[in-house]
C-alpha cells in the first residue's frame, strides 16, 4: 500500500484558503496568496515557485534589489509586491522593482509615488494602508483622513485598487477586517490586503482579496 505524499505548507496554506472562502460562499480564485518572503534565502523562494507560487511580498527596498533580479530574470512571470512602510526618497526604486505596492499612506509618498511613475513610465496598482487600530507605533493613515489621501492618490494619477491594514496584535482581528470591507466598499475599492498566517481564514471570510502569509509558508523568522 502506498504512503501518502505529506503536505506542503503550501499545499496546507492553500487547502486554508479553500475552506475559509467555500464557508463564505467564494471562490479559492478570487484569493491570492503573497508569500511573504522577506528575510528568507533564495533557496527557500526558489522552493514555493517550484511549487507553483507566483506571488511575492517583500518589506524592503534595498533586500529587494539585492535578492531578486536575478530570480526574476530565470522567473519573469513571477509577480513582487511590497509590503512594508516605503521611503518617499526610495519610491523611484519601488516603482522600478515591484509591481504593486501595499503601503500607500501618506501625501508625502503619494507625491513622490506619482513622479516616479510618471518618469519611469510605469504605472502600478496600489494600497492606501490604513492605521485601522489607530496605533502610535504603525504605518498607515488614520480612518479619518482616508478620502483625503483617496482623493490625492487620484489625482497624481495612481491607480488605488484596495485598502490595507495590519489589526492589532494579540485581539480578535474580524472587527478591525470588518471595518477596512466597510471603508473599501464607501469607496468603491474592490480589493483588501489583509490576514497573514494567524488569521488568514477570518480575513477571507471578510472579503479579503490579497492574504500575506510568512510563517506559516517559510516557518517562524
Amino acid at each position: 500500500m502506498e504512503q501518502a505524499v505529506p503536505s506542503s505548507p503550501l499545499d496546507n496554506v492553500r487547502t486554508r484558503i479553500a475552506q475559509a472562502a467555500r464557508i463564505a460562499g467564494r471562490k479559492a480564485d478570487d484569493v491570492t496568496l503573497i508569500a511573504i518572503s522577506k528575510t528568507k534565502p533564495t533557496e527557500a523562494i526558489l522552493g514555493l515557485i517550484a511549487e507553483g507560487q507566483r506571488v511575492f511580498g517583500e518589506n524592503r527596498v534595498q533586500e529587494t534589489q539585492d535578492k531578486w533580479p536575478e530570480i526574476r530574470a530565470a522567473h519573469p512571470d513571477l509577480s513582487l509586491h511590497l509590503v512594508g512602510q516605503l521611503q518617499s526618497n526610495k519610491a523611484e526604486d519601488a516603482v522600478a522593482l515591484f509591481d504593486c505596492i501595499h503601503s500607500l499612506d501618506r501625501a508625502s509618498l503619494v507625491t513622490a509615488l506619482g513622479k516616479a511613475q510618471d518618469k519611469l513610465g510605469r504605472k502600478l496598482p496600489c494600497f492606501i494602508q490604513v492605521n485601522i487600530g489607530a496605533e502610535e507605533q504603525k504605518g498607515g493613515c488614520a480612518v479619518a483622513d482616508l478620502p483625503a489621501l483617496l482623493d490625492q492618490a487620484r489625482n497624481a494619477g495612481i491607480e488605488v485598487i484596495g485598502l490595507m491594514c495590519v489589526p492589532p496584535a494579540d485581539i480578535e482581528s474580524a472587527p478591525f477586517f470588518a471595518l477596512l470591507d466597510k471603508l473599501a466598499d464607501d469607496h468603491g475599492l474592490p480589493c483588501l490586503s489583509m490576514g497573514m498566517s494567524d488569521d488568514l481564514e477570518v480575513a477571507v471570510q471578510l472579503g479579503a482579496t490579497h492574504v500575506r502569509v510568512g510563517s506559516a509558508l517559510f516557518g517562524s523568522r
